[in-house]
């Protein structure tokens, strides 16, 4: 275990290396835990380490840690083999919202990682669904992070039917050393922060498809009258509206026409306006 934080995985994997992926990184990096970042071939991965570098930099800067840039990056390592997941202790799946790419992911980290506890940062896929697909689902559960992951202070730890209890519990243990709040919630289509959000994303999107008000005048109404930090809207935008839908897709067909996304959500995502990342959803985006 670290000698920074005994409740923080000493070795960590993390198996994707994009906004979720990296920022994931970050907060075991400055819970003080080894973490080697795998992508799909070594252009990619070393991306990845300067995406990471870049938001230890600013962490740095920003006085958001007591360590230097060089003691936090002598702790991050990148590759494209998941043979580098060996001696891991926990291993997170970050890997795009698609079920096939996702047991796959899955599959290639447990035959690699025998000894390392498993997790899925899925958002709205089934945590048993994909425990059906391993060999050892009591040491698989999801961890759920939020977008941005440095700045987001929630993590919801989604529990399998297979899940050992010991592995909840560390799990609990592992998020309160990255300083953030564990939520622990069972098996459930959305589990609770996805379809709390989708719910009120839909509607959102719904009233601003039927003129009842701008999109600026519907985030400031959930902003300004139920303390909403960021409007539904403007969360999609960040969260992404291909995200959305996806996730969308998914509760409409478990829990059926109360999760039906909108033909404008449907229309935006097929023009390619899927939110901040492209730099148009609800609203404009410039870096």
């Amino acid at each position: 275990m670290s000698g920074r934080n005994l409740l923080a995985p000493e070795r960590v994997g993390v198996l994707g290396g994009g906004r979720m992926g990296a920022g994931i990184a970050h907060a075991f990096l400055l819970a003080g835990s080894q973490v080697v970042v795998v992508e799909r071939d070594e252009p990619t991965a070393a991306a990845a380490g300067e995406r990471i570098r870049e938001s230890l930099r600013r962490s740095v800067e920003r006085g958001s840690t007591d360590q230097t840039f060089d003691e936090l990056e002598a702790l991050l390592s990148t590759g494209a083999d998941t043979a580098l997941f060996a001696d891991r202790d926990l291993v997170v799946e970050a890997v795009p919202e698609d079920r096939a790419l996702k047991v796959d992911s899955l599959r290639r980290i447990e035959a690699a990682a025998p000894g390392a506890a498993v997790a899925s940062n899925t958002s709205s896929i089934s945590i048993d669904d994909l425990a059906a697909s391993l060999d050892r689902p009591q040491r698989f559960l999801g961890l759920h992070f939020f977008n941005p992951v440095p700045a987001s202070s929630l993590v919801e730890v989604v529990v399998g039917a297979a899940t050992e209890q010991e592995l909840v519990d560390d799990a609990r243990g592992w998020v309160e050393a990255l300083g953030k709040t564990a939520v622990v919630v069972a098996d459930a289509p959305g589990f609770a922060s996805s379809r709390l959000g989708v719910a009120i994303a839909l509607e959102a999107i719904r009233m601003l498809e039927e003129g009842v008000a701008t999109a600026a005048d519907i985030d400031a109404a959930m902003e300004l009258g139920y303390r909403h930090p960021t409007g539904p809207l403007r969360t999609t935008d960040i969260v992404g509206l291909d995200v959305r839908l996806g996730i969308a897709e998914e509760l409409h067909a478990k829990l059926g026409d109360r999760f039906a996304p909108p033909q404008l959500l449907r229309d935006m995502v097929a023009d390619g306006h899927l939110g901040r990342k492209t730099g148009r959803g609800f609203y404009e985006w410039s870096e």
